[in-house]
């Protein structure tokens, strides 16, 4: 159900997920930009977070400069023992979404670990318990990731982050390592969220270093709130996958990522008997807003072979925790 926010809410809430400024009181720099006081922004984030629009306000981690591997699986999953086979999913770390979606193929989700061999094996291993096949449809390139909801107003979709993340692997020190495994948790909403990082060894001067550092290159996208985009009004979402020639997927898939309601746009790798290589996730206020935009495309791009997959249910989404020692 969505949420009705005030004004000041929305303009938050944007905000919010634009990410928090490094410095000793973040909160209170919000405020200065919206021209109220810091204990009102800090009591109305509270309160978007009580409601569930703000699922939680943490660092945003590029798993890629980090050495991680990654990919979506998809499976047909039975219905006589589908909450089984996804609560073993739901129960694997390294699972950061699952969701059930309307089409044989059923099950969906993220998976990351530390090398394509570890992904292979956990597949493995899920094949091997259920007898059922799971199948890796690792990214080939990517086309537009991590966005924010617009929350100011009912006609606003989405607002694109800048850009897109550096993937070279980062070699960290010690002390960034302590900081990025400190930060893995929903920050606390107080005046000074940041304070936690510090300690005998590292001053807050050092931890501010450190953390503009992993910004500037990469490893952490932002510090920002993670929103729940239905709450928002975004009641409307669907995989679309369509298959386009090689010499065509650059020109489709810049081209769908440019819409407003595409929120990550990538062309992925195909299976025996799956041949779409373009994936889009797409939300809406409504399905015939998404399927507008679908027909449109589709017709400019003479794309005549594609599917909607629906979500059905959400049945994970949390970050991966990443282990630095």
């Amino acid at each position: 159900m969505s949420a009705h926010l005030t004004k000041l809410q929305g303009q938050l809430c944007n905000l919010l997920q634009k990410g928090l400024p490094i410095c000793s009181n973040p909160f209170a720099q919000i405020a200065k930009e919206m021209g109220c006081d810091e204990d009102t922004v800090l009591k109305q984030t509270s309160e978007l977070k009580k409601t569930g629009v703000i699922r939680r306000i943490t660092a945003i981690i590029n798993h890629r400069t980090l050495g991680m591997a990654g990919t979506l699986v998809a499976a047909h999953i039975p219905q006589d023992n589908l909450l089984e086979v996804a609560k073993a999913v739901n129960a694997i770390e390294d699972v950061s979404h699952n969701y059930l979606r309307k089409h044989y193929y059923n099950l969906w989700f993220t998976l990351q670990a530390k090398s394509v061999q570890r992904i292979e094996e956990i597949l493995l291993n899920l094949s091997a318990r259920f007898k059922i096949d799971f199948y890796s449809l690792p990214a080939e390139r990517i086309f537009k990731l991590d966005v924010r909801f617009g929350a100011e107003n009912a006609a606003q979709i989405f607002s694109d982050v800048e850009e897109m993340p550096k993937y070279e692997t980062v070699i960290l020190d010690e002390n960034e390592k302590l900081i990025l495994s400190k930060l893995q948790i929903d920050l606390q909403i107080v005046k000074n969220p940041f304070d936690f990082l510090s300690s005998r060894q590292l001053q807050m001067e050092d931890v501010f270093k450190i953390l503009n550092r992993l910004l500037d290159i990469g490893i952490i996208r932002r510090i920002a709130a993670v929103v729940d985009h239905r709450k928002l009004g975004f009641v409307a979402n669907v995989l679309f996958v369509c298959k386009v020639p090689e010499k065509q997927i650059i020109q489709a898939g810049r081209k769908l990522s440019q819409s407003g309601l595409v929120s990550h746009c990538y062309q992925r790798k195909t299976f025996d008997g799956w041949h779409y290589n373009l994936f889009a996730m797409m939300h809406g206020k409504s399905m015939a807003e998404i399927q507008q935009t679908i027909d449109s495309f589709v017709e400019e791009e003479k794309i005549d072979t594609f599917e909607l997959l629906p979500t059905a249910a959400e049945l994970k989404k949390q970050p991966v925790k990443f282990q630095f020692y």
